[in-house]
Order: C-alpha cells, then structure tokens, then sequence
C-alpha cells in the first residue's frame, strides 16, 4: 500500500542568512511574522512596512532524509509531491535541480527516488517573475497597477479594491512524501449523473506504473451505495460504471435533503486465480458525492435570454453570495474557519456560493462544507479584471490548471457552473482594451474556446459560461440586463440604490454597497486610533476608488450627513448597505422568474476593511448578514414604489415548495403612528410563485405632507402565539419621502435588560441576555451593535422598525457588559434631521 509522510516541520526560512523556522503550509509573510520580524500587516498602516516581503527572492529548506517502510521492505518509487507553491520556484535536492514551477495552483509532482540531503525550495520574488513573463508576451491593459495578469497566482495578493498588496511566497498547502510500488492511481474522474431514480457514476481511472510494474496485471474495484464493480486494466486507462437504483438526491438548502454517498476506488495487483481473494491494495481513493441533476436554461424567450438554474427538474431563485479568499494568507484559513463562514452563509438564507475569478481554487475543505450545507457553488476560473496573454509560458499552465482542477473538483455535488472569467469579456468590449489591445491576445481564446473544451472533455455533466457578466453571445452587449449574467455597478459607484428599480435582469451575478466592519474589528485593527472616517487607519483600510465620497454622496441623498459624530456615520453607513441590497434583492425577487437569481457582492473579508462584506474581516456579521436573512427566506413580503399612475405595490414571495395563504394587514400611518387607513389582504402565493398587488389608492400616503408611511405585516406561518412581543417578522415599511425629509419624531424607547431563560443552548448567565425594547414612538432601524458589548457578543436580530407599542426582543450571547446603561449606549435607530 502506498505510505504517505507528511513534510510539515523541520523547514528552515533563510533571512539574510538567518534561518528562521518556517511552517508548512504557510508563507513568507506568516513566518516572518512569527518569527517577529514584520509587524501584523492587518494593524493600522503596518500594510506599508512590509511591502518589500513580495519584492524579494526567499529560500526555504530541510533534509530529506530517506526512510524504509515499517516492514523494512523498500518502495520502488518515492515521490515529492507539493499540492501548492506560490508561487515561481526551483527545488533542488543536495544541489541537484529537481524542476521548475510558476503556478501557484496546481499540485506538483518529483521523483526523489534513493535522492536525499538538502531540499531546497528557491521561490522568485512575483514581481521578477511576472515582469520576465510580460517581457515575451507584451503589454496587456488591466484595471490595476499591479502584474497579476503575468503569473498564474492568485490576483488579490497584488491587491483589490477591498484587499490589501501583500505579495506572498511560498508552500501554502501540505508537501509530502508518497512512497510506492508497482503503480498509483493517477487520476480518477467521476462522471455522476442520475435519471429515473437511477444514480450512476462512470469512472474514468488513469495510472501511473513503475519499471518493474509494467507488465503487471492490475484491477480497479469500486464501490457505493452497495454496489461494486471491477474491471482489469488495459494498459494505464480504465473505466467501470457503478448504477445504483434508489438513490436519494442531493437538494440545495431549502429545497430538501443533502443526501452523501461514499465512493471508494482501489488499485490492486490481479489475484492469482479468476475467483481466488483480492490482491492487496496498491492505492486507494475515496470521496463523498451525491447525485442531483442540474440543468442552466439559457433558451430565449420574450424577455431576452433566460438565466435559470433548474435542480431535480425544480426551477431555483438563486439566493447567493460572492467569495473571495477569507484570508490574504490563505494558509490560515482551516477546516473549521470554512466551516464558520460557510455557515453564516446558511444562516443568511444563501443557497449560492459563487468563487471568484481573482482568488483560488479552495481547499477541499470548502467544498465538503458546502456539499454538506446545501450551498450550491459556482466556480470562476481564475481570471478577474485584466487582459490576459495567451501566449507561452502562460497557456501551457493555465490548460494544466484548468485539467487539473476540474478533475479535482468534479466529484462534488455542491458545484454545479464552472465559469470562465470575471468581467474579462465584458472589460474587452467596454472599457477600451480591444483598440489598445490592437490584435493581441487578451484570453478571448481561453474563455470562449480553450475552456470550454476542457470542461466538455472532463466533466461534460456540468454547464460551461464563458464569464459573467456575458450575454450569451457577442450578437448583445456583455453586460446587457436582459440576457444572461448582468453586473449592476451603476448603482454604488454613481447612483442611488433605488434605481435597482429601474430594470430586471435576467441574473444579477454581482451588486452591492460597501459599508465600514464592526466597530470591534475596527478597534483590533486600528488600536489606539481616534476613529473617524477620514482618520489615517479607516483611510487606509478602504482600498476602493473614492470609496469613500461614494459611502458620503450615498448617505447624503438620505440623511444629513453626522458632522464628527463617528458612531452615527458608522451606523448610518451600515444602514444604507442592509437597504441598497434588500431594495435590490426585494425588487428582482418580486420579478421572478424573469429574473432567476442574485448573487450579492460580497459575503466576506480578507482582512478588516470598509468593503461590501456582509461579514467583516474578523467574522463578525454586519446588519447586512441579517438583512439577508430576512430577504432570503422563503416567505417574504414586499413594497415597492411603482409608477405615478399606479403607486405601491405589494409583493408577497413565496419560495417553500407548498401554497402560503396569509393575511397581509396594510396601514396607512401618520408619523407619530396614529392609523389613517387600515386594509386586511387575504393572500394567497402558490409554490415559487409571486403575487403583485397594487396598494388600493386610500391605503397610499401622501407623499406631499411627509408624515405619511405605509406599512404591510404577514405572516410566515400560522399565527403568532399570545404574549409573543416580537413584531411581525415579514415587515415590509414604503416611506414616500427620503429620511431626511420625513418628519420622524424624536425616538422614545424604553429599555429592559433580563437574564436569558434555562435551555439556551450556550447556558444562562455569562454574558447570554435577552434585551427588551419598547417603542413609545416610531423607531426606525432600530439596531443594537452587540459587539460594543465585548468583542465575542453576538445578537439574533439586525434592524428592525417598531410601531408605537410595540415591544422587541433581542437575544445576545457571550457580552462582557449587560448592565441597561451599555446596552442603552449600544442601540442606535433613525433620528430627525
């Protein structure tokens, strides 16, 4: 049987001659870092301070040392195996040059067969390696100051909009050593399909022999479900087909069961006789799969060109979010962090995940998780923002890239789109890199021909998309709303957020608002800072162009901008981010199923930064988590302004799988919650269905006055039980005029603070509270920031808008202060102008 020894110690960094010790996996900036040599780059302006890691050449060793197996027997192969070098390297052992990589994500493979002494692992500094590549190929535009479009390397370590530039070098995933004998599975490749009840996986096994191997007779056996299956091989190539009758599917969350099969492959030598007992096994290979069938309807329709993905036959809303890299140093993200932010994503209401073109491919790690969660996972290849050369040394990596992940990722029922790039195709056409290009190759080639090819080659079961956005041909602009993958940038980067209105899409792929992280994160991160949004940390932990007159104009359209009061802008900014995308998500759900899905930019930080996150850099959720939440459940109900002549109108949004009748009561109210008007709609939504009504004409207040609101209250289920003091969770307000010209009272709100009841499930007492807010007037946005409570406090609820009367109640764990006078001074909501 093959013997694994994993090589994650004894590693030496050399700094000017100083071996300091390195962890594998891990980077130079990790190492330099605990050795004490940099300081923390997420920490005030220390990002600055070490700029000059990435600029530089860096070697890494340790001895090699060969051992026997445990049974004295020698293998007949060793190999030295690297899952990631990021990412231009030369391996030697004892002075002898190995080989050469410049991929940072691909696996690389060595045979060091009787080598031993010293490993070294001599890494080019990103910036000489990309300036040599941009050298033979020739200048390509990009919307950065930076290389990345030079080094197949992930492009943010160079820095984003959201990102910081630390450029890393590196082992930033596992190396061992693979000791074996007679032959290895190569490869294996799992075609999993189902139809009629019947799952069925074909697979297509390559592999690898040594010399005294060749000749051998060797088999493949499979098994899952019960049933196994066996063939001999011809050669180095294999295939066996398992069918497996009543097969429980694989549903996206929300839709039904996550159902998991085993799958286990093994390579052993033939038996001596036809029926004699199984050889013992020479490698083997095991995966958890599931079988689910998705189609992506792209057919035409009267609307444009549809975008919808259809599950077990089931049409799906896309309910998503866009991932970047949950850290700059990527090493450090580990199982269990996958799993926390994965299920924030859960928790949000996302059934979507997709992978961004700018970061990597992830651990597999990520992938389970999400197989497991019910989170659907769209996987960009990785191109983002750039003109990409597609000459040599670059092509022959990114198809060897391209093989090796498909492959690698195939397995998983989660992942159901591979996409080509990130706004490549639509940055050709419309931001002037076809006449500056001027012929050249910019990775058109890639994306509409290349990649494809492999995805049609490799893993024909899942549909192709050459980018996002794309339009399906270049018959309509790229990012044209109504056909195929739509960016909405407009809005943010020039408009307000109402004007999402303006149009439906047939699939948002990107849109949202940035806003600043919690004010915790903030104070870790800038310790010692007097905050302000123009102070020198928050300036610089804000990488977008004009990031922040755009956050300034956006809040100046609605409110009057809080002259030096740090705490009301920090509110307000986060405010504003939880309306502009639930007034995007709210009006393109209302439209299904024209439109088919939104993917909201984006669920999470690589470092603590003003960015779009709905959780920010140290995992802490914003109001927009919760926003989310409520605008991604099943069961929604909505106001929408509509046109002058018909006025508001009610959506009520139904995504479970069964009818929904509900009463939706519609008020017509006075600033200071007196009822005008008061009407009592009988509401019935089928299954994914939609039902629009327009607000009857008394119910719809005077825009004139500014004193006037509208508010609708549903039900998700059956009728709350007496003495439930929360109000109605399916609330949707429609105030006529912007915050600052509505005539709000002053808020007035009474504040009760009580221990929480036996049975929590993180114990009482010990910072777990619940919080009692009574409204005496109109409280709008109402938000308690539970991190001002200690920096592990968490709270159930975001914002929320109470009536006068009306009681909340506001669960919190894990809060360093619950006296009433810090959870008083840890509430915000909407004041007067």
């Amino acid at each position: 049987m093959k013997e694994l020894v994993q090589l994650a110690d004894g590693w030496s960094l050399d700094h000017d001659g100083t071996p300091l010790p390195a962890q594998v996996p891990g980077c130079v900036h990790t190492d330099l870092l605990a050795a004490g040599v940099v300081p923390d780059p997420y920490l005030g302006l220390n990002e600055k301070e070490v700029a000059w890691v990435g600029r530089r050449a860096w070697r890494y060793t340790r001895d090699l040392a060969q051992r026997e197996t445990a049974a004295g027997e020698p293998h007949e192969r060793t190999d030295l195996v690297f899952d990631g070098l990021d990412t231009a390297a030369v391996i030697s052992v004892d002075g002898q040059e190995l080989g050469r990589t410049r991929n940072m994500h691909r696996r690389h493979r060595f045979d060091v067969t009787g080598r031993h002494g010293l490993l070294e692992v001599a890494f080019a500094s990103a910036y000489d390696e990309a300036a040599a590549v941009r050298e033979a190929t020739g200048e390509r535009p990009n919307v950065y100051p930076e290389p990345f479009q030079y080094i197949r390397k992930m492009a943010c370590s160079f820095g984003w909009d959201w990102g910081p530039t630390l450029v890393t070098a590196g082992m930033w995933r596992p190396v061992r050593l693979e000791r074996w004998s007679t032959a290895r599975l190569a490869r294996v490749r799992p075609l999993v399909t189902v139809r009629d009840g019947v799952g069925r996986v074909e697979l297509h096994v390559d592999v690898e022999r040594t010399e005294r191997g060749a000749d051998r007779r060797l088999e493949v056996r499979a098994h899952l479900g019960g049933v196994h299956a066996r063939t001999t091989l011809d050669g180095n190539t294999a295939v066996l087909t398992l069918e497996v009758p009543g097969v429980e599917l694989w549903w996206p969350r929300g839709y039904g069961e996550q159902h998991l099969y085993d799958l286990h492959v093994t390579l052993a030598e033939e038996g001596a006789e036809p029926d004699g007992p199984a050889a013992e096994p020479l490698d083997s290979w095991t995966r958890r799969t599931g079988f689910r069938d998705v189609v992506l309807d792209r057919a035409p329709d009267e609307h444009g060109t549809r975008f919808t993905f259809v599950v077990n036959g089931v049409p799906v809303f896309v309910r998503g979010v866009n991932w970047i890299p949950d850290d700059v140093f990527p090493s450090r993200v580990t199982p269990g962090r996958y799993r926390a932010r994965l299920r924030q994503a859960a928790e949000a209401g996302v059934d979507l995940v997709r992978i961004w073109g700018g970061g990597i491919y992830e651990d597999d790690a990520f992938y389970e998780t999400c197989d497991e969660l019910g989170l659907m996972v769209w996987q960009d290849f990785l191109f983002a923002c750039a003109a990409y050369p597609e000459e040599q040394p670059l092509r022959s990596e990114v198809e060897a890239e391209a093989r090796e992940n498909v492959v690698r990722l195939m397995p998983h029922p989660s992942l159901v789109l591979w996409n080509g790039n990130n706004e490549n195709l639509w940055g050709f056409r419309d931001w002037g890199w076809e006449p500056e290009l001027d012929g050249d190759s910019w990775g058109g080639g890639y994306y509409l021909d290349l990649l494809p090819r492999v995805v049609a080659e490799l893993d024909p079961t899942r549909a192709y998309t050459p980018g996002s956005p794309w339009s399906g041909s270049w018959d309509h602009h790229p990012n044209e709303p109504a056909h195929g993958t739509h960016h909405s940038w407009e809005v943010w980067n020039r408009r307000d957020h109402a004007e999402y209105r303006d149009t439906v899409p047939r699939f948002v792929a990107e849109f949202g608002w940035q806003a600043p992280p919690t004010v915790a994160t903030l104070r870790r991160a800038l310790p010692g800072e007097d905050l302000a949004p123009d102070s020198p940390g928050m300036l610089h932990h804000q990488k977008a162009e004009d990031g922040n007159g755009k956050l300034h104009r956006g809040l100046a359209r609605h409110f009057a901008p809080p002259q030096g009061d740090f705490d009301r802008w920090h509110y307000l900014t986060q405010v504003m981010q939880a309306r502009a995308v639930a007034a995007g998500i709210e009006h393109w759900r209302s439209h299904w199923p024209v439109c088919a899905g939104t993917v909201v930019w984006q669920l999470n930080d690589c470092w603590p930064v003003t960015s779009w996150a709905a959780v920010d850099g140290d995992g802490r959720p914003k109001p927009l988590h919760h926003e989310l939440r409520r605008v991604y459940a099943d069961r929604l109900v909505t106001l929408h302004p509509g046109d002058d002549e018909d006025g508001p109108v009610l959506a009520v949004i139904n995504q479970s799988a069964e009818p929904w009748t509900t009463a939706v009561t519609l008020r017509r109210l006075r600033a200071d919650g007196a009822t005008i008007a008061e009407r009592v709609l009988d509401v019935t939504v089928g299954p994914r269905a939609v039902h629009r009504h327009t607000v009857p004409r008394d119910l719809v207040p005077d825009a004139a006055s500014a004193k006037e609101f509208l508010v609708a209250d549903g039900q998700a289920g059956p009728a709350a039980p007496a003495g439930e003091d929360r109000p109605a969770a399916l609330r949707a307000v429609h105030f006529p005029v912007v915050d600052k010209e509505f005539a709000y009272p002053a808020p007035r709100y009474e504040v009760a603070v009580e221990r929480a009841p036996a049975g929590e499930e993180d114990g009482v007492g010990g910072g777990n509270v619940e919080v009692v807010v009574t409204a005496r007037t109109l409280v709008r946005d109402l938000l308690l920031q539970a991190d001002r409570l200690g920096p592990d406090a968490v709270c159930d609820t975001g914002l929320r808008t109470l009536l006068p009367g009306e009681s909340l109640r506001l669960r919190v764990r894990h809060a360093d202060r619950t006296d009433a006078e810090a959870v008083r001074a840890a509430l915000f909501c909407v004041e007067p102008a």
